[in-house]
């Protein structure tokens, strides 16, 4: 699924294509949206919480969408043949006259007035890339963390209520990086630091966009072990090994190096 990173640069790369236009085709292509048109409205921007976007328009209405596991937008040029969005999992084409915002397999997708965009996240925990989390959102989010006792750590970073926008990828890549074991109980660890290295990590991503900006992900390229089962660690040369995290059917898999990530003794 993608992660906060994505959702960043997704967000990014709508806002160079619409904000600030005004849209000229609409096409929504959900049951509960269907019919639904924002022609002639001036796209205000796009902005992310977690792996939610939120594209707003002047006339107080806002496009939400949500990538779930497979969802990418792509942003082609309007006189292209890829803005005709004829792909049967097109879920949205957002146009203006010279960028084209094209959804694909997008998981969620709502209208809804732009004061009710909260009510939407209320149930998150604060977004580990918010500009005002180490002030603000690290605070609430370590309380979420105490509330989970010896709950292992890695489920606790994949769980959206605790912190918003960690997944698969930054999970294992946090805890890899503080030598960490996944299943070490949660209160056994320094929370704070595993956050802050997560968003670290993640805006450096957001900081160099790759060729995939808008949603798509390569597991194993690039990372330090996620995707990379059976490969030798970066670090030490042991293979990477990939275990599971949380239960079904919201198992996960994470992949941990056995000799730098060992388990706590007692």
């Amino acid at each position: 699924m993608p992660e906060g990173d994505i959702l960043r640069r997704t967000a990014a790369a709508l806002d160079r294509a619409l904000a600030g236009a005004v849209v000229l085709r609409t096409e929504l292509r959900w049951p509960s949206a269907a019919g639904t048109t924002f022609d002639g409205r001036t796209v205000l921007g796009t902005h992310a919480y977690g792996k939610h976007l939120f594209t707003r328009f002047d006339d107080g209405r806002t496009l939400h969408t949500h990538l779930r596991m497979d969802g990418f937008w792509r942003t082609p040029a309007s006189v292209s043949p890829q803005a005709r969005a004829r792909d049967p999992f097109v879920r949205a084409v957002i146009g203006a006259q010279e960028w084209t915002a094209v959804g694909h397999r997008l998981g969620m997708l709502d209208v809804v007035p732009t004061r009710d965009e909260g009510s939407l996240v209320a149930h998150l925990g604060p977004d580990v890339l918010a500009d005002d989390f180490p002030e603000h959102g690290l605070p609430e989010a370590l309380d979420r963390v105490a509330a989970q006792g010896a709950t292992p750590v890695a489920e606790v970073l994949l769980d959206q209520t605790v912190a918003a926008g960690l997944g698969t990828i930054y999970t294992a890549e946090t805890l890899f990086v503080r030598r960490v074991w996944p299943w070490t109980p949660v209160d056994r660890t320094d929370a704070a630091t595993l956050l802050m290295v997560a968003r670290t990590l993640m805006q450096r991503s957001v900081a160099a966009p790759s060729p995939t900006a808008t949603g798509e992900t390569t597991p194993g390229r690039g990372t330090l072990v996620h995707g990379r089962a059976g490969q030798p660690c970066r670090r030490c040369g042991t293979p990477i090994a990939v275990g599971t995290a949380r239960r079904p059917p919201m198992e996960r898999p994470i992949f941990w190096c056995p000799t730098c990530q060992v388990a706590p003794v007692g």
